[in-house]
């Protein structure tokens, strides 16, 4: 499974959110490639799932992989149940 974790210059925030996505799926037992990227990458990068922030998200609407939201980068539980919602 292919996740990219997406903000608006792909560094510094979606590194947050990379790091906190991990933490998850580790915590679920869920193995996956985690990336980040800017958000004009991702629409053109291969993956099953793209997180980001609602903003992003409108304009990732043609990507191939499904678009999972997040208001809060720094919240595990909410970054936990938005992809406990999607991938199981």
């Amino acid at each position: 499974m292919k996740i990219l974790c997406v903000c608006g210059l792909g560094q510094g925030t979606s590194l947050i959110l990379r790091m906190n996505v991990e933490t998850v799926l580790r915590d679920l037992g869920i193995s996956a490639d985690v990336e980040n990227t800017d958000v004009s990458a991702a629409s053109s990068m291969p993956s099953d799932y793209i997180i980001t922030s609602n903003e992003l998200a409108q304009t990732l609407e043609a990507a191939s992989a499904d678009v999972i939201v997040v208001h809060n980068y720094f919240d595990i539980s909410e970054i936990k149940g938005a992809l406990q919602d999607k991938i199981y």
